[in-house]
């Protein structure tokens, strides 16, 4: 079997009990970065070989992989932080086990839009995950498109790019679009800043952002 196992966002503490036992049973658990992931496994005294598991070698060790799950191996897959396919690799893993009918489970944990939907303030009973916006290629077509997205809207960006990323939605869906940016959520300098797109380009440019950071985008209305 193949389970997909969450793992914090921030506070380390938000490691499920069911996520540390099930890693100290399994033979094998796959890492997207080693070095990351063994301050976490340390820290729960989670001892088990790791192997690198990422977006520049997923499609090179997939069949290897399905290869030793087949014989009966039981593996683990985590990333840096959240849950596996959530803008991190995992679907050619999952989709190879699912074609060799190889049994796939993932456990309920941290990821890191949920909290930032919540606390947003907008609708949150329908919404549509974005993830990274395309950075040359296709960006203004998506954009052009999500301009006449009425369900609330949510994106990953990064520190250096979200001035960028802001005054793109301004510019596509309006100034006084509301907005909530998330950054550093379950860590210590946890910030949810909330305004119109006009409002949070200005105070983000007074105040660079650091850290990982969730924008909500609310949908367009009447």
């Amino acid at each position: 079997m193949l389970h997909i196992v969450p793992t914090p966002i921030g506070n380390l503490q938000d490691m499920s009990l069911r996520a540390v036992e099930l890693l100290k049973s399994v033979d094998l658990i796959l890492a997207e970065d080693t070095r990351t992931s063994s301050v976490l496994l340390n820290h729960y005294g989670i001892h088990k070989p790791l192997s690198p598991f990422h977006q520049h070698n997923e499609h090179r060790v997939s069949q290897h992989l399905v290869d030793q799950l087949t014989e009966g191996r039981e593996m683990a897959l985590i990333t840096d932080a959240g849950t596996p396919g959530i803008s991190d690799p995992a679907y050619l893993l999952v989709r190879a086990c699912i074609d060799h009918q190889i049994q796939v489970e993932c456990l309920p944990g941290p990821t890191a839009f949920v909290p930032a939907l919540v606390c947003s303030g907008l609708p949150a009973h329908r919404f549509c995950f974005e993830g990274f916006l395309p950075l040359k290629k296709g960006r203004h077509t998506l954009l052009k498109k999500l301009a006449e997205e009425e369900r609330t809207m949510i994106f990953y960006e990064s520190p250096v790019r979200l001035q960028r990323t802001l005054e793109s939605f301004a510019t596509y869906f309006g100034v006084d679009r509301p907005c909530s940016v998330s950054r550093e959520i379950s860590k210590k300098f946890e910030e949810h800043k909330r305004g119109t797109l006009a409002e949070l380009r200005t105070y983000f440019t007074e105040k660079p952002p650091k850290g990982e950071i969730v924008v909500v985008v609310g949908g367009k209305t009447e």
